[in-house]
C-alpha cells in the first residue's frame, strides 16, 4: 500500500460488541494503514463490559469507545470510508445510509455475543469466541495486498473473507 490509510467502519445494530471488536482488531493489527471505526443502526448506547475485556487485550485505547449511531458517519464532517462491513445479518439486511465515496462494502456475519445467557465465564467465553472469529477474517483482511489490486478486485475478495467459515 502506498503511504494512504484507508478507513474501515463496521456496522452492526447496536455497536457495543462486534463492531466495537471489529474496530480495534483491524486498527492494532492494520499497523497504521488501516483505521477501524464502528456504528450502529440502532446504538443501544452502552459498550459491553465483556467487549471492553476483549478490546483490551489489543492494547487499543478503550476510553472513547462508545456505542454510536451510523448517522456520525454519513455526513459531510465524517472520515471518508474505504470499506463499510457489516458483523451482524440486522444491519446487513437494513437500509444504510449512502455513504460518500462509495466505499466497497460486504457482510461478515457473526453470532452475537452479547445475546449469551448463562453465568459470566459462559458470556465471556462467547465473547473470546466471537473475538478470534473476528480476529482471523481481520487477518485475512490485513494479509490482502492491497496495493496491487484494483477496487473491484479488493470488493470481491472482502466478499470472500465474510463467506469464510470461522472456526467456533
Amino acid at each position: 500500500m502506498s503511504n494512504k490509510q484507508f478507513n474501515i467502519l463496521f456496522l452492526c445494530t447496536g455497536n457495543s460488541a462486534r463492531s466495537i471488536m471489529a474496530e480495534a482488531l483491524v486498527t492494532t493489527m492494520g499497523h497504521g494503514l488501516l483505521k477501524g471505526y464502528s456504528a450502529g443502526s440502532n446504538p443501544n448506547g452502552v459498550v459491553n463490559p465483556f467487549a471492553i475485556e476483549q478490546v483490551k487485550k489489543t492494547g487499543y485505547p478503550t476510553d472513547n469507545l462508545r456505542s454510536k449511531s451510523w448517522d456520525e458517519f454519513a455526513g459531510p464532517d465524517a472520515p471518508h470510508m474505504d470499506f463499510i462491513i457489516t458483523v451482524c445479518d440486522n444491519a446487513a439486511g437494513e437500509v444504510c445510509p449512502i455513504w460518500p465515496g462509495h466505499p466497497s462494502s460486504a457482510h461478515w456475519g457473526f453470532q452475537d455475543p452479547a445475546a449469551v445467557e448463562g453465568t459470566d465465564e459462559e458470556k465471556r467465553a462467547a465473547f473470546e469466541r466471537i473475538f478470534k472469529q473476528i480476529m482471523a477474517r481481520v487477518n485475512a483482511f490485513v494479509s490482502l495486498p492491497h496495493n496491487i489490486l484494483e477496487k473491484h478486485s479488493i470488493h470481491q475478495e472482502i466478499q470472500k473473507i465474510g463467506a469464510t467459515p470461522v472456526a467456533g
